[in-house]
């Protein structure tokens, strides 16, 4: 296709909408709490805690159930999920010498199954 009939995502002009400036930056979340958005993803972004979540969603679990069921070592598991729980997507309970995991609210049930839909569609 030529150049010129290319259309472009680019703006022509440059013509600040001071209006429309004015009301996104009073109704933008702030930038704390994107920081810790962002922390959220970076920890979600990695498919063995993805994997670990999606365990989460159906059961409380151990170390060494996950670490069986992903067929990973315990360390490994381990690593991770001490990596899910300084983000706040898991918590868990200590009976004995055991550790249970399980997601910390019912939020991450409603991220996984968002983001879990949007990839379907």
């Amino acid at each position: 296709m030529p150049a010129e009939k290319r259309e472009s995502a680019l703006c022509d002009i440059t013509i600040i909408h001071e209006d429309i400036l004015r009301q996104v930056k009073k109704e933008m979340t702030d930038d704390e709490s994107l920081f810790h958005m962002a922390e959220t993803f970076k920890a979600l972004s990695d498919p063995t805690r993805l994997k670990i979540i999606n365990a989460l969603l159906l059961s409380e679990m151990c170390v060494c159930d996950l670490a069986a069921l992903l067929n990973m070592s315990q360390p490994a598991i381990s690593h991770h999920l001490k990596t899910l729980r300084q983000t706040r997507l898991i918590k868990y309970r200590r009976d004995g010498k055991m550790a249970y995991y399980s997601l910390d609210d019912d939020h991450i049930k409603t991220m996984f199954d968002v983001c879990e839909t949007h990839v379907k569609e």
